[in-house]
């Protein structure tokens, strides 16, 4: 493993460096990887829920870049480079597709470049920026992106970050109101309402082991972001089936997502 900038704490456990251990990556460190293990103890189904995101996420920007016809995206709180990071997914299906990464993370920050291996015929960039900075986000966004055309914002595990939900809520209208009609939001967030009292304990022991407090919401709640908007099928659903391939219904995992269209 390369070294990491100075400023860099690795003595703490970091929820980016965690999330890259539970998919298989090797951007981690031994904190990372003991509470890591602790949170799978308490909660084993932590991992099925981190595959079925990235499957989620891939089968989302899939379908947006191929049928929906979408060549922007916009994906806030990517946390660290893994396999089919949106850019791949987009610019396999549209190579001509332009994605903007967002992130204050160091550590993202210090693994940027990986982000930017994009085609030669699209365009890869990264913004080191606060959720919170909607208009310094998409200013700095349309230098890449035209904002006068659809734009697919990615929000994957990143509201659950915000303690408050209207505040949550706050964040993604004021996002959502500077894109044009036709724009689509893709929002995913862990839950309590397949496994609620394990994964409440294992959340609780994260929040007091890691650098950022989670917060798990309810379906109805993720629904709320996209009040106005017009749902895709199959509406609020948990990550394992939105969209998943076979014809039998996958096991539920406490992760709920959704894709919806500004009008």
């Amino acid at each position: 493993m390369t070294q990491e900038p100075a400023a860099i704490d690795t003595t703490v456990a970091h929820s980016p460096r965690i999330w890259n251990y539970w998919l298989g990556g090797k951007d981690n460190y031994e904190v990372d990887r003991m509470v890591g293990d602790q949170f799978r103890e308490i909660f084993p189904a932590i991992v099925d829920i981190a595959r079925s995101s990235r499957l989620f996420l891939s089968r989302a920007v899939e379908h947006l870049a191929g049928e929906a016809g979408v060549g922007q995206f916009l994906d806030i709180g990517t946390g660290l480079p893994t396999v089919d990071n949106t850019h791949q997914v987009a610019q396999r299906v549209s190579p001509s597709a332009r994605v903007v990464y967002v992130d204050n993370d160091p550590v993202v920050l210090a693994h940027a470049r990986a982000l930017l291996l994009g085609s030669p015929e699209g365009s890869t960039t990264y913004i080191d920026a606060d959720l919170y900075e909607t208009d310094a986000i998409l200013d700095s966004a349309a230098q890449s992106l035209d904002l006068d055309r659809p734009v697919a914002l990615v929000l994957m595990n990143i509201l659950g970050h915000v303690p408050d939900m209207d505040l949550a809520r706050s964040v993604v209208t004021r996002l959502v109101d500077r894109l044009p009609s036709g724009s689509y939001l893709v929002v995913a967030d862990g839950t309590n309402v397949v496994d609620g009292p394990a994964f409440d304990a294992a959340i609780e022991m994260w929040n007091q082991a890691g650098s950022l407090p989670y917060h798990l919401r309810k379906p109805e709640q993720i629904a709320q972001f996209f009040d106005g908007m017009e749902l895709l099928e199959p509406g609020v659903v948990s990550c394992s089936r939105w969209r998943a391939p076979g014809t039998s219904p996958a096991a539920e995992v406490d992760e709920f997502c959704a894709v919806g269209r500004k009008r």
